[in-house]
């Protein structure tokens, strides 16, 4: 094994997981720390935790003991992944693990690089952008869990961390990878713990790539995954049938959408007039034991249809705000993953072999819900998210961070599946 990835919350984990199979990696994606003996046969191994928005401390002892688990499998480089939107709270969770992390590595520094292009986010000035606004001025600062109210990563990390934080700034970047390389040597000599860098496109990601070789920890969003593939492009087998092992197959399908992002408010909305869709009712979640019952009767009535049936609980940030008002944020959210967790397990028995899944904290309880213990890595439906099988049973998934896809990404994804 070459790299070792810790991601934070499921779609994370198929975001970069995908990025690193387009680039030559064969990947495994592991749901949780193995408990169990798990044959692995890869390049590289991500583990996907729920550690984004959990307490503090777990999210640290998550992710220490998926460290430890990829060290023992000899593991030569480790990659801790959070989200290209930053998502955390003033008091963590990206700054804790990051030190925890590097505590137990016995390392001094890492860089900190949420950046993803392709996909509208990027870091000038040490601040992060989302399709050229600010972070704090994107969709993201109405975030339910973790709004995020500032977009200076540096002041981000010396909220949540112990250490200094440096930058390295996009006029270095384009000077290349010795470059980089010599600004972190001299951020390291500073006193500096972190070094949030600057990426305006592909080719700054490239650069940073190359000027990682060295360090044994790295931090942040998929984007990096391409560079970082690419230096361990001389250790690389064959991968013409890497994909391959992720392709879904024909069977029933259904779409579930827990995300109240700006894109999957748009896509939901594009995807309404297609095909038959049920919006959850968050107060019958709460108080009406039977109601997955009436829900499951709805989804059993419509698979087989040229499309699948859509169940969502997808909100416009008014709507959302006045069912917190009136439910509480945590006792609505807690109401609706449970409801997740019960349909999933009545659709799988009932035949259901291919999920379609919008939102990190939903893909979560849905992968846990099914007992899925790890995928292969399939097509990339749009960039961070591909297709991917279970390694233990017939079930595929497509588990789409909230702000990833076009708004036809629902359509599109079905278009994978062939007999």
């Amino acid at each position: 094994m070459l790299l070792g990835v810790i991601a934070d919350d499921f779609t994370g984990a198929t975001d970069i997981a995908g990025f690193l199979v387009a680039n030559g990696m064969k990947t495994i994606q592991l749901n949780g720390v193995p408990q169990e003996a798990v044959p692995v046969e890869a390049d590289a191994v991500v583990i996907s935790l729920k550690s984004r928005s959990c307490p503090v401390d777990e999210a640290v002892a998550q992710s220490v003991s998926a460290l430890k688990w990829l060290q023992a499998k000899g593991c030569q480089q480790f990659y801790f992944k959070y989200c290209s939107t930053f998502d955390s709270t003033p008091e963590g969770n990206i700054g804790p693990v990051t030190d925890a992390l590097l505590d137990a590595l016995d390392e001094a520094f890492t860089i900190i690089c949420p950046s993803l292009p392709v996909n509208g986010r990027t870091v000038y000035q040490g601040h992060l952008f989302v399709q050229g606004d600010l972070l704090s001025e994107s969709g993201m600062r109405n975030h339910p869990v973790t709004p995020m109210k500032d977009a200076n990563l540096m002041r981000l990390m010396d909220a949540q961390a112990t250490g200094k934080t440096g930058l390295v700034s996009y006029r270095e970047i384009e000077l290349g990878a010795d470059n980089v390389a010599a600004r972190f040597a001299e951020l390291k000599q500073q006193g500096c713990r972190y070094a949030v860098v600057d990426t305006l496109n592909d080719q700054h990601l490239a650069a940073i790539g190359e000027a990682c070789r060295h360090l044994t920890l790295i931090t942040g969003g998929s984007g990096l995954a391409a560079g970082i593939a690419q230096n361990w492009s001389e250790s690389l087998s064959d991968q013409s049938d890497a994909m391959q092992a992720g392709q879904p197959v024909s069977g029933h399908t259904v779409i579930l959408s827990g995300s109240c992002s700006v894109m999957t408010n748009r896509q939901v909305a594009a995807y309404q007039p297609q095909a038959p869709h049920f919006a959850l009712d968050v107060k019958r979640c709460l108080s009406e034991s039977n109601y997955v019952d009436v829900v499951f009767d709805w989804v059993a009535s419509h698979l087989g249809g040229k499309l699948a049936p859509m169940v969502y609980a997808t909100a416009e940030p008014e709507m959302l705000h006045a069912i917190q008002a009136e439910f509480g944020a945590q006792a609505s959210s807690q109401a609706v993953e449970q409801f997740f967790h019960q349909l999933v397990q009545r659709l799988q028995q009932h035949g259901v072999t291919n999920f379609i899944v919008a939102g990190g904290e939903t893909s979560g309880v849905v992968t846990q819900s099914l007992k899925v213990k790890g995928f292969h890595i399939g097509p990339q439906i749009a960039p961070g998210v591909p297709w991917v099988k279970a390694i233990d049973q017939p079930l595929s998934l497509a588990l789409k961070s909230g702000n990833f896809g076009d708004e036809q990404f629902f359509t599109t994804a079905q278009g994978y599946i062939h007999d």
